[in-house]
């Protein structure tokens, strides 16, 4: 009796255990909400840890999360809808899976205005403000009515006072005319 009294002790003072434990609940919690992407994270974790007992019960959870990751990505009818859910991951603070999800689709539509202006928003959202501010600049490129929506955004506030953030929602017309009249003259 003394033994497993012992033995019980020394597997909850084993720091590598109880971080495979933390781990365990942390991947759960994930999946209860709905969230598998960090749950694989976490399970992974614990089918890598020393406990077996734990890496085969985490290794049953993680085959659940990938099944549910393989319909989430095999599901959109086209790329519009999987950028609904990449949007939809970003309005609920899930910027890690949003920006997955937003660069695969720039994969697959290099030149899609509107992947441009969700990747432009996240970066703006999350502090990457050279990235935001290139990633806006293509979109605007590519339609130019992006600018009066960028104008708008509650997700640029952050870019708010920066001038070239304003210089790309309100080019100046003069210097698109001076530059067209300039050729005119030196053809003369």
């Amino acid at each position: 009796m003394a033994q497993k009294a012992s033995a019980k002790k020394s597997l909850g003072d084993d720091p590598r255990f109880a971080q495979a434990v933390q781990n365990y609940e942390a991947g759960l919690r994930a999946m209860q909400e709905h969230k598998f992407d960090k749950a694989k994270t976490y399970l992974q974790k614990v089918v890598a840890s020393t406990s077996k007992e734990l890496a085969d019960r985490a290794s049953v959870h993680l085959n659940s999360c990938n099944q549910h990751l393989d319909r989430v990505t095999t599901q959109f009818k086209n790329p519009e809808e999987h950028f609904d859910y990449a949007i939809s991951l970003m309005n609920v603070g899930d910027y890690v899976s949003a920006r997955e999800h937003l660069e695969k689709l720039l994969k697959q539509v290099p030149k899609a205005d509107y992947v441009l202006y969700g990747l432009a928003a996240l970066d703006c959202l999350t502090g990457h403000v050279e990235d935001s501010l290139k990633h806006l600049d293509e979109a605007i490129r590519l339609k130019p009515a992006l600018r009066f929506q960028a104008r708008n955004d509650s997700d640029f506030q952050n870019l708010a006072e920066d001038p070239r953030f304003t210089e790309l929602l309100y080019p100046d017309p003069g210097a698109e005319m001076a530059a067209g009249h300039g050729d005119s003259e030196a053809e003369r």
